[in-house]
Formats: structure tokens, sequence, C-alpha cells
């Protein structure tokens, strides 16, 4: 049985909802069906060419990852466009991987400085998770981060925002993201999973094999801390 600790969960949007999760240590990757409630039999699985592209050669420097839809719209004019952010090192430099999920291939390469996400750059060490925090009352996309040091992030694009309201940096506590402070320590990932604006869930995975459920859309610990195992994530601990 896996124990999960040095790994990265992302989610993806196109086509049916899943998640990947990166086995950095031994360089693996499985694959989790939310709607068929199960990891297929064919993982894990080596990462290489043929199944990340470009991207395989930096799953070991890794850091952590998420989905957008349509954040660069001077790329393009397709509103329901799905790309997975991969935030790694290379050396010292802080990277991007821009992963177009309906194409299934590589946009860009890019140093974070280099592209939208270039906020994060001094915190970057620090982050274990971010999320798209949407909120169709507003008019920009909010992003929040998880931090291994007791601090959050959230980063706003869209609108008339200044720079100060859009990046804003604040403690992990019971005002902030209710529930989750006891367990502040023990982060090691996240991944969300967006059925509905009003039912749209964070899973925060733990040190002992254990994950958090957070609700978006409340801004609370909605249950939690669960075990992972073959009852709660089918298949995901398989050799």
């Amino acid at each position: 049985m896996k124990i999960l600790k040095n790994f990265v969960a992302v989610d993806w949007r196109a086509e049916k909802d899943r998640f990947y999760f990166f086995f950095k240590d031994d360089n693996t990757y499985s694959r989790f069906d939310i709607g068929d409630d199960a990891t297929p039999d064919e993982y894990p699985a080596a990462v290489n060419y043929d199944n990340w592209h470009d991207f395989h050669k930096h799953v070991k420097n890794l850091r952590f990852g998420f989905t957008t839809r349509h954040i660069e719209p001077e790329f393009s004019n397709n509103t329901d466009q799905d790309h997975l952010w991969l935030f790694y090192y290379e050396q010292t430099t802080p990277m991007v991987c821009k992963y177009d999920q309906d194409e299934d291939k590589v946009v860009y390469h890019r140093a974070v400085y280099r592209t939208i996400w270039r906020d994060i750059i001094p915190y970057f060490e620090n982050i274990v998770a971010g999320t798209w925090w949407e909120d169709p009352l507003l008019d920009h996309n909010s992003f929040r981060f998880l931090m291994n040091n007791g601090q959050s992030m959230r980063i706003k694009f869209g609108g008339r925002l200044s720079s100060d309201q859009r990046v804003k940096l604040e403690p992990i506590n019971d005002r902030t993201w209710p529930g989750l402070m006891p367990y502040q320590h023990r982060m090691i990932t996240a991944a969300q999973n967006d059925r509905t604006l009003r039912d749209s869930y964070l899973y925060i995975f733990l040190t002992d094999n254990q994950y958090i459920t957070y609700n978006i859309p409340e801004n609370k610990v909605a249950y939690g801390p669960t075990k992972v195992d073959d009852h709660s994530w089918p298949g995901l601990l398989r050799d």
C-alpha cells in the first residue's frame, strides 16, 4: 500500500472531470476518475513523453498545480478552454508549464516572472496548493494558495484592481479558512472538484494518509480528516 507523502494532486476539467496524482519519488502518476469514483486498473504508470509530453522531465521538481478556464483571453477566443498550470523549479528558477487539456499538449514553459502568476514568486517556496476560487457575483477571477508556514494568499485577476487589491496575504485561521487551522502544518497538496458553483470542494491531503474536504462556496471544512484508503479513494494507494 502506498504511503502518500512526496506527491502533488491536480484537477482536470476537460471532458470527464478527474484528478491526477504525481508521485515524485518514483516518477509515476495515477488518474482518479471522479464520476466512476475509481482509479483505472492501469495506474499507477510511469511518467514519460508519451503521456505528459515535454513536461515529463520536470515532474520530480513539481510543486503544485491547478486548472483554469480562459484565464489568458489574449491567446484564444474560446471561453471554454481548460488549461492546467504546473508549477516547478528549474534549478532555482520558479517555472510554470501551461498545459492545454483539450488538445492534450504543452502550450509553453516559462519562468513564472514572465507570466500572469508573477505575484506568487515571493511565496513560491512555501506554496503547497492553489485553486480557482470561482465566484459568479464578482467581475474577476480569484485564486487562493495554501502555504506550509501557516499563511495563505489570494490573487485576483480582472476588473479594475490596484496592486494592493490584487494580492492579499493572510494567516490560516478560523476567519480565513474556518476549520483548517489545526491541520495547517500537515498539508501536502490539494485539488478541487468543481461539480457546481454551489457544490464545489477542495480536497486537502495531509500527512498520515488523511485528507480534509473543504467546501468552497461555504468557505469552511465540510468534514475530515478522513483516512485515504480503498473505500474513500479506490485504487489510489495501489503500488
